[in-house]
């Protein structure tokens, strides 16, 4: 006996999803790939500037700081002479390292250029150094001796020439400051050899005697106080 005929398609009915739970399925899917695209959009739209943007240019900055007056002096100088000098300071740090058994070096080349001025410092010139005849019209003076008034080096034409630090070696930061002080002092010493001095009271001469004489003196005589008399 067979039994009753059943449907083919009575089961696929049966399994299959409702209209309204698949259109659910499609908006939440929907919904989630605009999250996706949305977020990788936005990631992209951060990332993208910070690969692209240019590196910074460097710069120096300077803050402006007040400056400070702690002094003035009144100076009656003289200045007659000025000396032009180059110098070249070859100066190094010579280190031990590792118990001794390795020297390092650190070592510069410095170029130096600088100036020495020299003259008469007249506020060392007391009462008694000025006389006046004035019947023969002859004024007298006595002059302390010339000295340098300053020592500078010419920051455009200074420099250094080579740097070397052996690999062992610390760099002495300290190595150029000594170098520099090392060449004003080697400037200076130059400065005052041979007839500096001497063309330093010429110079000297010549002016205060022209002065003397615009002021009516006919005939100047100047001495020069010796060298440690008097403050020198």
């Amino acid at each position: 006996m067979e039994g009753p005929l059943q449907d083919p398609y009575a089961s696929v009915a049966a399994h299959a999803p409702h209209p309204r739970a698949q259109a659910g399925r499609a908006a939440r899917i929907a919904l989630l790939a605009v999250a996706l695209l949305a977020s990788v959009g936005f990631g992209a739209l951060v990332v993208a500037p910070r690969l692209r943007a240019p590196a910074p240019a460097s710069s120096v900055v300077a803050r402006p700081s007040p400056a400070l007056v702690i002094a003035i002096r009144d100076l009656a100088r003289l200045e007659t002479t000025e000396v032009h000098v180059e110098k070249v300071v070859d100066l190094a740090d010579r280190q031990s390292r590792l118990f001794g058994l390795v020297q390092a070096t650190d070592a510069l080349l410095l170029v130096a250029v600088g100036h020495v001025t020299i003259g008469v410092d007249l506020a060392r010139i007391g009462e008694d150094d000025i006389a006046m005849d004035p019947e023969t019209g002859v004024a007298r003076l006595t002059l302390p001796a010339p000295e340098v008034f300053s020592t500078r080096l010419d920051e455009e034409e200074t420099y250094v020439y080579t740097r070397k630090t052996s690999l062992l070696a610390r760099r002495n930061e300290q190595l150029e400051s000594r170098a520099r002080k090392e060449a004003t002092d080697a400037i200076e010493k130059a400065a005052l050899e041979g007839n500096v001095m001497a063309r330093a009271k010429a110079q000297a001469e010549r002016q205060l005697t022209a002065l003397a004489t615009q002021l009516g003196a006919k005939r100047v005589e100047i001495r020069w106080r010796d060298v440690g008399v008097g403050g020198d």
